[in-house]
C-alpha cells in the first residue's frame, strides 16, 4: 500500500505546529505564509538539504536512514508515539506493495482468560490494535456494560466512543476520551497499513462521524498506556481509576494488550468499584444493570 500520503500529512501537520521561536530562529521578516515552520527551516534544523526535506515530506520516505530520520525527528520536536509513528510509516514504505490483508482474529488462550478471572477487585480485558475487546473479567465486562449492549460483533472501543450517543454520558470527558482513541487507531495505522479490518473502520467511523474525522485528519498518535480516567457509570455514578496496559504476548506476534483498571485505595471510586463488583458476581447472566 501507497503510505506517501499519511506520510505528507504527518509531517506537514508536525512542522505546522512549531513556531520559528520554539525551535531557537529568528522569526525574521515579512509575513509568513505557513502556519509553524518551513521546510528550508526544517532542514536547517536536520542537517539536511531543502530538495531533500521536501522529498522526504512529499513522501519519498523509503531507504531512509535512521540516522537521518532521528534528526527529523528532533527538528520535528517529536515526542516518543510520533517518532516511533515515523519510523512505522518508514519500515511499511520500505515493505514491497501488497493488498490490504484480513486478519483472523487471534484466538484467547485459556491461560489469559484464567489470568483475568483471578482478578476480581480490579476491571481488565484484552483487545487488540483496532480496539477489539476479546477477553474480560466480570467486573470488566459490568464497567463498560453500555458496550457490551450488541451481541452480534466484537465491542470496539472506537464504535462505542463515536457511534453511541450513550458515550457522552459515560465518558466524563469525552473530548479528551475521543482523542486518544483516535491516537490509538492511527498509531495503529502505522504499524499496520496492510490491516482490512483496520482500514474497513476507520472507513466506517470516517463516514458517519464528523468528530471521528476531525480528529483523523490531525495525524496525532499515542502509544502510552497508563494514566487516569473518569467515567459516569450508569450503575454506580463517577468512578476515577487508574488504568495500565501491557503488551500480551502471542504465538502469531499479534499487538494484544492487556489493560487493568484500579480504583485508589480508601476513596469514593473504590467504594464504588466494589459495589459494582459486588453486583456484577451476583446478578443472572444477561441482566442489565440498573440504574442508581
Amino acid at each position: 500500500m501507497d503510505n506517501r500520503s499519511d506520510i505528507r500529512d504527518f509531517l506537514t501537520t508536525r512542522r505546522a505546529r512549531i513556531r520559528p521561536e520554539q525551535a531557537g530562529l529568528l522569526p525574521g521578516g515579512g509575513r509568513r505564509r505557513v502556519p509553524g515552520l518551513r521546510r528550508e527551516e526544517v532542514a536547517v534544523l536536520a542537517g539536511v538539504s531543502t530538495d531533500w526535506y521536501t522529498r522526504l515530506e512529499k513522501g519519498h520516505i523509503a531507504g531512509v536512514s535512521e540516522d537521518v530520520l532521528e534528526a527529523v525527528a528532533r527538528a520535528l520536536q517529536l515526542d516518543e508515539a510520533e517518532r516511533t509513528h515515523l519510523f512505522n510509516l518508514a519500515r511499511a514504505a520500505t515493505r514491497p506493495a501488497r493488498a490490504p490483508q484480513r486478519r483472523a482474529r487471534t484466538p484467547i488462550q485459556p491461560r489469559v482468560q484464567w489470568m483475568l478471572d483471578s482478578m476480581t477487585g480490579s476491571a481488565a480485558f484484552v483487545a487488540d490494535g483496532r480496539l477489539d475487546v476479546l477477553a474480560t473479567n466480570t467486573l470488566g465486562r459490568a464497567l463498560h456494560s453500555p458496550m457490551f449492549d450488541d451481541p452480534r460483533r466484537a465491542a470496539n472501543f472506537a464504535r462505542f466512543q463515536f457511534l453511541d450517543p450513550r458515550s457522552h454520558d459515560f465518558y466524563a470527558d469525552w473530548e479528551a476520551a475521543a482523542s486518544t482513541t483516535v491516537a490509538l487507531l492511527r498509531a495503529e495505522a502505522g504499524r499496520r497499513p496492510h490491516d482490512a479490518h483496520l482500514r474497513e473502520l476507520v472507513g466506517e467511523l470516517s463516514t458517519v462521524s464528523e468528530a471521528f474525522r476531525t480528529r483523523w485528519a490531525a495525524h496525532d498518535v499515542r502509544i502510552r498506556h497508563d494514566g487516569v480516567k473518569h467515567f459516569r457509570h450508569p450503575a454506580v455514578g463517577a468512578l476515577d481509576l487508574t488504568y495500565c496496559t501491557l503488551d500480551l504476548p502471542t504465538e502469531d506476534r499479534a499487538d494484544l494488550r492487556m489493560t487493568i483498571y484500579t480504583a485508589e485505595p480508601g476513596t469514593p471510586s473504590e467504594d464504588a468499584l466494589r459495589v459494582l463488583a459486588s453486583w456484577a458476581a451476583t446478578a443472572p447472566a444477561g441482566v442489565t444493570l440498573p440504574r442508581p
